[in-house]
């Protein structure tokens, strides 16, 4: 009769444990980098699952995750730009990576085919600092000897807005282009 008592105790104090921890978590409500927002939103749909409670992240981009963290009108953000040890520790906050991705160019040269063109860092670098302006450009042509390079201009594009995947791609460009 002892051990079904003990049993059936560890049985309703577990019980017991599950519940108060359920009433203790709640909702929460995150905003931010656009490039996470998938991996969230499935983590998101597991986490209701489990505890029943409810995680609604915006993918606003990483600028806006920023300032709702900071304005403490979410419960977290994210951001594909981490933020300097002075100002987390001004603002009472802390980070941590999440997710890892790649940031990837698209290009559209006539007659080259996807996948054929090579870029290298440095050129990148000079084509989105004006240096290099034609897709028929020595450096460009020195990369892809057997390509048929059009003497065109390059349109450069490029996102106006606080991204963080704009912070990603300029950060490389400064460690592969030293102009």
């Amino acid at each position: 009769m002892k051990p079904m008592r003990t049993t059936l105790a560890s049985v309703v104090a577990a019980t017991l444990s599950l519940t108060a921890f359920s009433a203790l978590a709640a909702n929460l409500t995150g905003a931010g980098a656009t490039f996470p927002a998938p991996v969230y939103a499935k983590w998101a749909d597991s986490y209701q699952k489990e505890t029943g409670n409810k995680v609604n992240y915006q993918g606003i981009g990483s600028s806006g995750g920023v300032k709702q963290i900071i304005a403490k009108t979410v419960d977290f953000g994210a951001s594909d730009a981490p933020l300097a040890d002075d100002k987390l520790a001004q603002d009472g906050l802390f980070q941590f990576p999440t997710v890892i991705g790649g940031v990837v160019l698209a290009v559209n040269v006539p007659g080259i085919k996807s996948g054929d063109l090579t870029l290298d860092g440095k050129t990148l670098g000079d084509i989105y600092l004006g240096n290099i302006n034609k897709w028929s450009d020595p450096a460009i042509t020195k990369l892809n000897p057997n390509a048929k390079l059009p003497d065109q201009d390059i349109a450069v594009v490029r996102r106006a807005d606080g991204s963080g995947t704009s912070f990603v791609f300029t950060s490389y460009l400064a460690k592969v282009n030293p102009e």
